[in-house]
């Protein structure tokens, strides 16, 4: 039976840029970044992790579905403090597309990756 999602995929035009992207700015940990194949400048299996977290991040694009970068991803992460996140993230250069408000159902930020994907950010309790 299956028990956990593994891993999510996060659509990318440049390998590079995504992983320093999500190690340097918002400091996940890099878990794998190996080349798919021998061929000369294959793409790279690359996945990284928020810090004690189990779920994988793959910042990778298949063939043929690079119309699926940019956008909305249904990704959404959870922080202890929404503003204080909001505040490190911001120093750090993240650009956020919504700023952190208060909802009826809890607090809301979202920001976005260098290839334009946006992330929601969440708290729990709200």
């Amino acid at each position: 039976m299956i028990r956990k999602v593994r891993s999510a995929g996060i659509y990318v035009k440049d390998q590079e840029r995504a992983r320093d992207f999500w190690t340097e700015k918002l400091g996940f940990e890099l878990v794998m970044d190996a080349p798919m194949h021998d061929a000369p400048g294959a793409s790279r299996w690359l996945e990284v992790r928020a810090p004690g977290d189990d779920m994988l991040l793959v910042l990778f694009t298949p063939e043929g579905q690079a119309d699926r970068i940019g956008g909305f991803s249904n990704v959404i992460f959870e922080c202890a403090d929404v503003e204080a996140t909001y505040r490190e993230l911001t120093e750090r250069g993240v650009e956020f597309k919504d700023t952190p408000r208060k909802e009826p159902w809890g607090w809301w930020a979202a920001f976005n990756d260098p290839d334009g994907n946006h992330y929601g950010l969440t708290q729990p309790g709200g």
